[in-house]
């Protein structure tokens, strides 16, 4: 039996498992954390070193369940979140926390980096906030000594992989948008442009090729596996959609995490706006990453007080309460938005409620509002490709509600497909491996002998209308609420006229108290 170590840094929380070569799980650890500090000014970061230390605990957890398994694994493959930037001086060390997904605080400068560059190379218009462009340029700008001091630019997983090989590596999936900015149009890139060095980029790989080996002198119980190798993988979508067995043309994938990411995959690639066009190494995907998802069930069940017990349990119990005949409409930009719209300023919002509508009729409304804005993708998608997707694979944590799989479904007129794995992003990064042990003769091959399926969920016919009607008030909501959310969050700011009511909030509590 074959035994690889398959780890997926996620975007709260840290999963590792012992996985043999037909894609069973023998031992499994799971970790909440660490949580980004963010902050008003749109800061969000994390210290990397707390990734290092969820590498070695559970390590430690899967050595102390299976000792004998952990001594047999034959490879490591880590995959992880993306669109988050970790800094590194000459001599490897961190120069400052990780910007994480979540960090706007480069959405001014973004706006007039994209004045300066040059519109027709092919990614000017995806200079945003979120964009490793605008957020290096931010660097530069605010903290100039630590930007002299940088000599290395990483993602999370390639972070783990340099403590484990002491080798700096990434890959062109990973860091697509970066090497977009790099490749020249007209004479010169975008970073030269903004006065980057093309320097800091690592070696790239592709994610089935080895960093290295195990390097000596780790903290146990990585020093048991010394000298055995380290494969690159790739971001958590992408190793996700391998781990869906939605690796192929024609597919579309829906990973529901923390955020969720919608896309569609061909064999050419094509352009819609607002979505991201990214080579996955001789296949293409058309869609992106949201700034919703699974977490926005977990935000409601928190405002309506059921936050304590398990989060499904608790979804499922709302969901089996009667339902209003008038429905609500849900914007879920809790958090502004990436695919399809850039706009960290986006703000959420319910609409049409009355005094008869309960817990019910908002959960409805958040799984609801989820599926239409991967609708706005999907539809997005499919028009640039030219071809409706033959099925949608759904994975991750949202993935075990059938309800919600049922309403996508619905929505998005499209056979949605959960994988037999719960895991995908592990069972991805366990392919991986195994791709680059040589057990299978390509990426194809092993997603095809590994990945099973465990329910299809078909549209409703006698859906339909009525979901055609409720996605066509969300588009005109979404329309007509966009300007407000940004005035109200320009509003909001420090320098703002709401600014202060925040802080009258307080005072007027006081005349609560007396």
């Amino acid at each position: 039996m074959s035994i690889v170590l398959a780890c997926d840094l996620g975007g709260t929380s840290f999963r590792a498992a012992l996985v043999d070569e037909i894609g069973a799980i023998y031992a499994q650890r799971a970790i909440a954390g660490p949580m980004s500090r963010d902050d008003r000014s749109g800061s969000s970061e994390i210290d990397a070193e707390a990734w290092w230390a969820l590498l070695i605990e559970a390590c430690s957890g899967l050595a102390a369940d299976e000792p004998a398994l952990f001594d047999a694994v034959e490879a490591i493959a880590i995959c992880g979140v993306t669109r988050t930037q970790i800094f590194l001086d000459r001599d490897g060390r961190l120069l400052c926390p990780a910007m994480t997904w979540k960090d706007t605080r480069s959405d001014a400068l973004a706006a007039r980096l994209r004045q300066k560059l040059d519109p027709a190379h092919p990614e000017s218009a995806a200079i945003n906030a979120f964009h490793p462009l605008a957020r290096l340029a931010w660097l530069r700008e605010e903290e100039p000594e630590l930007f002299d001091k940088l000599a290395c630019l990483l993602e999370p997983k390639d972070y783990l992989n340099l403590r484990l090989t002491g080798q700096r590596a990434s890959d062109r999936v990973s860091m697509a948008r970066l090497l977009a900015a790099v490749a020249p149009h007209g004479g010169r890139d975008l970073l030269a442009v903004a006065g980057i060095s093309g320097a800091i980029l690592p070696e790239m790989l592709e994610p089935w090729e080895q960093v290295g080996p195990i390097q000596p002198g780790l903290p146990a119980p990585l020093d048991r596996l010394v000298g055995k190798p380290v494969f690159c993988a790739s971001n958590d979508t992408w190793a996700a959609v391998v781990g869906l067995g939605a690796m192929r043309e024609g597919n579309a994938y829906n990973i529901s995490g923390t955020t969720e990411v919608l896309g569609v995959v061909g064999n050419e690639p094509a352009r819609a706006e607002g979505l991201l066009t990214v080579d996955w190494r001789g296949l293409f995907q058309l869609g992106g990453p949201s700034q919703t998802g699974a977490d926005t069930v977990s935000w409601l069940l928190a405002l309506l007080g059921r936050d304590g017990a398990d989060v499904g349990q608790e979804i499922d119990a709302l969901l089996a309460g009667p339902r209003h005949s008038q429905p609500l409409l849900f914007l879920p930009y809790l958090q502004g938005e990436r695919v399809p719209y850039w706009d960290p300023s986006l703000r959420g919002a319910l609409i049409g409620l009355n005094r008869q509508h309960g817990p019910t009729d908002l959960a409805y409304a958040v799984l609801e509002g989820v599926a239409c804005l991967n609708r706005v993708v999907l539809d997005r998608a499919e028009a640039a490709i030219g071809s409706a997707a033959t099925e949608i694979r759904f994975g991750g944590g949202a993935a075990a509600n059938p309800v919600w799989s049922q309403i996508k479904a619905d929505l998005c007129g499209r056979p949605v497909v959960v994988a037999a794995s719960k895991e995908p992003g592990l069972l991805g990064a366990a392919i991986v491996a195994f791709t680059g042990l040589g057990r299978f003769a390509s990426l194809a091959q092993a997603q095809e002998a590994l990945v099973t399926v465990a329910r299809q969920f078909e549209p409703v016919p006698a859906r339909k209308p009525a979901y055609e009607a409720l996605f066509a008030l969300f588009r005109r909501a979404e329309a007509a609420l966009a300007p407000i959310s940004r005035d109200l969050a320009a509003a909001a700011q420090e320098s703002g006229p709401l600014a202060g009511l925040a802080r009258h909030a307080s005072a007027l509590a006081t005349l609560h108290a007396d």
